[in-house]
């Protein structure tokens, strides 16, 4: 090692997508990488853990799905992914209809036969917003109607958000995706799965041979750790990375129960969607099911994990899940941008580190467009 040469060419921070893609792209490279994580597992939000043979999204629901035939060709050589495809249900006051909305809910809801007569009747209900929509609720209305928004909109909307969609921006639904198809599948993606023993095993052979350090807070140990290294990737929150100087940016957060049941199956699908208001969850996950109930070596597995799922006012600490999108948050962002702009050698990415509602194969896009301006 010649003199003033650090030990690392890149310390990556943070195990996730972001982070194992690049650390992996950069050994390829021939760099030297580190990464460090503080929790005590690789995979970040992404993580699955198997219990009694299930692989538990444990930081919810991942379903893989991609347009982008470059990204699905870039992850599949990591794993191999399965067929299945996201079909969720939802469950108002024991009556299940089909999510996404089409023709199996209305035909649940009123009885129609034909696309045209689901779309004469979804065309008479919108009618009842003249003008400009004025808030959430109204906004629904005119794009689905009455009957949809108040048994599958209205309920769930307002424990995602904890007010009444009365109170809540028409912004907030741009579109409602309707379809006068009996298609069940709720992302409309070339490409979709899950990759077969779970995204741990993934992110395990995306960082094979490369060093890892769990149980490390890059922030508490910062000096130190940029001891080690030429360049940083960080993918923590930014806010964070410049200790709040400027503000906290908010972020969406979510809270697990998790119960291993010893029976077979509970309700027979991945997701179920809870859209009346009473219930406290908002959906049920039921895991086994992203692999169809089987482990890795097709056996029918005997037990089954579900986790309820709540949404929960986000308070500083507590886990961030997804960044509030909306103007004060924007702009606060926006100035921790200047600043990350003109930090030496620190590379911010992924969800946290660019506070952007990533899906996973955007967050690859972005990382492997940065892994080849970075390391060409």
């Amino acid at each position: 090692m010649r003199e003033g040469k650090k030990m690392y060419d890149y310390l990556v921070v943070g195990s996730g997508l972001y982070g194992a893609i690049f650390a992996h792209e950069a050994k390829a490279h021939g760099n030297s990488v580190l990464v460090v994580d503080k929790r005590p597992n690789i995979a970040g939000n992404i993580y699955t853990e198997n219990i009694e043979g299930i692989n538990v999204h444990k930081y919810g629901a991942h379903i893989f799905h991609t347009n982008n035939r470059k990204v699905w060709n870039y992850i599949t050589k990591f794993a191999e992914f399965n067929r299945f495809t996201n079909s969720p249900v939802a469950n108002y006051k024991g009556e299940l209809y089909s999510l996404p909305f089409n023709m199996y809910t209305f035909n649940k809801m009123w009885g129609v036969v034909t696309p045209e007569e689901a779309d004469a009747k979804i065309e008479e209900q919108c009618k009842e917003i003249t003008g400009e929509p004025k808030n959430l609720e109204e906004q629904a209305i005119s794009l689905v109607g009455r009957d949809i928004y108040e048994k599958l909109i209205k309920g769930y909307t307002e424990k995602q958000w904890g007010r009444d969609c009365k109170d809540l921006p028409a912004f907030i639904i741009k579109r409602l995706p309707v379809r006068l198809t009996f298609d069940n599948n709720y992302f409309n993606a070339l490409y979709q799965g899950i990759p077969i023993g779970g995204y741990t095993k993934m992110i395990a052979n995306l960082l094979d041979g490369i060093e890892v350090h769990l149980n490390t807070d890059y922030l508490e140990n910062k000096a130190a750790l940029d001891a080690l290294a030429d360049k940083v990737v960080y993918t923590g929150p930014i806010d964070a990375y410049f200790d709040y100087k400027l503000g906290t940016l908010e972020y969406r957060s979510v809270r697990f129960e998790n119960e291993l049941l010893d029976k077979p199956s509970f309700q027979g699908n991945a997701a179920v969607n809870y859209t009346d208001r009473e219930t406290p969850w908002t959906r049920i996950i039921e895991h086994k099911w992203f692999e169809f109930g089987k482990d890795e070596n097709g056996n029918d597995l005997p037990k089954t994990i579900i986790s309820r799922e709540y949404s929960s006012e986000w308070k500083p600490g507590d886990e961030p899940y997804y960044p509030v999108n909306d103007a004060k948050n924007g702009a606060l962002y926006a100035e921790y941008k200047k600043l990350a702009e003109v930090e030496p050698k620190v590379i911010f990415g992924g969800r946290l580190g660019e506070y952007k509602y990533y899906d996973m194969d955007q967050v690859i896009a972005a990382v492997l467009d940065r892994c080849e301006a970075e390391l060409a």
